[in-house]
């Protein structure tokens, strides 16, 4: 009943579990240059696989859910709804089969600032995850992503 596995996912050289766990719970600066260039990698690789559109569909939903963390007393709140864009995500990727290699990288990221063990406080993980996204997002448009 399923679709079959798309190849896209695997057909892209995405970030490995430990450039994203660079990314998210590692030293601020080696974040950051491990930000810049899997983002330009993987934006770059996109620009022929998704539409700008599609990523900011997700990418808006994510500025949601920074500014209401950033407005909001309680944080679970904020928590939870980043929690509930996997399944979002899932759901597109089931109705829009070459959205599947970015939700996986972005679901990776989600759980890591969830369930990341660092001493990070879980703002700031949330926060280099939104950094990485929107990096995404430039190096796609900037790569001639339309």
């Amino acid at each position: 009943m399923g679709r079959s596995k798309d190849t896209t996912a695997s057909s892209l050289s995405r970030p490995s579990t430990q450039d994203l766990h660079t990314i998210i719970l590692g030293d601020a600066v080696e974040s950051a240059h491990r930000t810049n260039e899997c983002a330009n990698k993987l934006g770059s690789e996109l620009k022929s696989k998704l539409k700008t559109a599609q990523i900011r569909n997700i990418f808006g939903k994510v500025r949601q859910i920074e500014m209401a963390w950033l407005d909001a007393e309680d944080e679970a709140s904020s928590r939870r709804e980043l929690v509930l864009l996997i399944p979002k995500m899932r759901y597109q990727t089931e109705r829009k089969p070459e959205l599947e290699s970015l939700a996986e990288v972005l679901i990776e990221c989600i759980n890591l600032v969830e369930k990341g063990q660092s001493a990070l406080p879980a703002r700031e993980r949330f926060q280099r995850f939104v950094d990485f996204f929107e990096a995404i997002l430039a190096y796609h448009k900037a790569a001639g992503g339309n």
